[in-house]
């Protein structure tokens, strides 16, 4: 499955907010810097959709807030 996510990394706390079924605002504390946030994006979705990390994929944007995400089940 494929979702759209929106970044907002170096946030004060960390969640997963679901806007419908493909779209999605992921904010985590980490912040921007040699991938540092979507590593903690990746398992941030992963606890929410619990998946193992390994089953979540980055696809798209890796230097921009909007990423698409593969996700298998």
């Amino acid at each position: 499955m494929k979702i759209n996510v929106k970044a907002r990394p170096a946030a004060r706390e960390e969640k997963v907010e679901r806007i419908d079924d493909a779209n999605f605002v992921v904010s985590v504390k980490e912040p921007p810097v040699q991938g540092r946030a979507n590593v903690a994006i990746v398992k941030a979705l992963a606890d929410y959709f619990k998946v193992s990390t390994y089953q979540v994929k980055l696809i798209y944007g890796f230097s921009s807030r909007q990423k698409i995400f593969d996700i298998s089940q």
